[in-house]
């Protein structure tokens, strides 16, 4: 028997019992699908929190005020601390202290109303008075108007760039450059809007919507804002991710250094590394898709003991089919390839409904959960590998059961 005959065989095996293949494919698919959109959603959540975190600035180290305590005696949260100043940022600068460190930026943020002066709209966000370094460290531009310069942090300008989102919420559909908005009742003027890179809930440093804030010259903010000249934080940029550990060993020692500070134990602030978030969240979202996979890899074996019960079933009903065979001068081999190609079909045909399934899947999730699924074609691959191994594996025991019955035994079989 030619594998021409042998496939078309066992094809019309599966058509003509559809039922029983339909409910075997069925737990294969489910199966399948579960296994390509657990890895798919795996990936997705790796993605989004690599973009989340990278939206934040490449290379970038943040410095945090230590902890402060009250007249009570009850210790404060971190960054409570007014212990940074413009002093250290200036330090952080120098290229003799700090020559892995390429821009530093000097940050102090509150939370605020704005105005909008002309339409008299209100929104509430996060203004942070920095220099023009922190467009460089956060890897911001503008898509309108332009960014704070050095002459406006020298001047005290009362000017602002408005997040896009804070800008829509202020102006609408308006173009907000060259619009005043009030800040704490001191009107600036808006000269840029910066780009769009989404919100960073995972971001130890603002925890925030980088889409929602306000960024005015620091002497704006110090003088004229807030009244305080104490940082929120220094934003630090390494010359490449290769040097970032060396970059935050000279920054900690600079720090203690000016702090006068002889123990790191004793440290009156933190710094904390954009790549640890990184390495920390793709860990935790690996070790979740690896336990997903697991128990999709359930339902996987469950589809394989289902071949493996129909085909025991097949070979059952058909050993008289299979005593006829071998007195016409069947091998053995051939009536194992026989069940073989039967239970391979049911493997593939799961596999392939369930890759279809998985890609319906990951349109349809995305707009339910909120989470993003990354298919890939890797995937995708595997499990139709997957699938076939299946329906082979598991089709072993039934095939060899059948070559293996003897010729005038099976004739008898009423």
């Amino acid at each position: 028997m030619s594998w021409f005959e042998t496939l078309r065989t066992g094809l019309e095996s599966v058509r003509t019992h559809r039922l029983r293949s339909s409910l075997t494919v069925l737990g294969i698919m489910i199966g399948i699908a579960a296994v390509i959109l657990t890895v798919g959603l795996g990936q997705g959540a790796q993605n989004q929190v690599s973009s989340e975190i990278t939206a934040l600035g490449t290379n970038l180290l943040t410095i945090s005020p230590g902890s402060s305590t009250s007249s009570a005696g009850i210790r404060q949260g971190l960054g409570s601390a007014t212990t940074l100043s413009q002093a250290d940022a200036a330090a952080l600068a120098s290229k003799v202290v700090a020559p892995d460190i390429k821009a530093v930026a000097p940050v102090i943020s509150s939370g605020a109303s704005l105005t909008d002066t002309a339409n008299s709209n209100t929104w509430t966000t996060t203004v942070n008075g920095s220099t023009p370094a922190w467009a460089t460290v956060r890897g911001r531009s503008v898509t309108q108007g332009r960014f704070i310069d050095r002459q406006d942090v020298t001047d005290h300008t009362a000017v602002a760039v408005l997040g896009s989102d804070t800008a829509a919420e202020l102006f609408g559909p308006l173009d907000p450059v060259g619009q005043t908005v009030q800040v704490n009742g001191v009107p600036l003027s808006v000269i840029g809007v910066l780009n769009t890179v989404g919100s960073s809930s995972s971001s130890s440093s603002t925890g925030s919507d980088q889409d929602d804030q306000v960024v005015v010259p620091i002497t704006t903010a110090t003088e004229r804002l807030f009244g305080t000249s104490s940082l929120s934080s220094i934003l630090v940029q390494a010359t490449s991710s290769g040097t970032l550990s060396a970059a935050y060993q000279e920054a900690d020692t600079e720090l203690l250094a000016m702090h006068q500070i002889t123990s790191p134990t004793q440290a009156d602030f933190t710094i904390t590394s954009e790549s640890s978030l990184v390495s920390t969240a793709t860990s935790v979202d690996r070790t979740l898709t690896v336990l997903l996979g697991g128990i999709a890899g359930i339902s996987l074996l469950v589809g394989g003991i289902g071949v493996m019960n129909i085909m025991l079933v097949s070979v059952t009903e058909r050993i008289r089919e299979i005593g006829l065979r071998k007195a016409l001068g069947a091998t053995p081999s051939l009536i194992r390839r026989q069940f073989l190609v039967e239970a391979s079909v049911l493997g593939l045909a799961g596999g392939a409904l369930g890759a279809v399934l998985a890609v319906v899947g990951s349109v349809v999730l995305p707009h339910a959960t909120g989470y993003p699924v990354s298919l890939s074609g890797v995937a995708a691959g595997g499990a139709l590998a997957i699938a076939l191994t299946i329906g082979l594996v598991f089709g072993v025991y039934p095939a060899s059961r059948a070559a293996h019955l003897p010729p005038i035994d099976a004739l008898r079989s009423e």
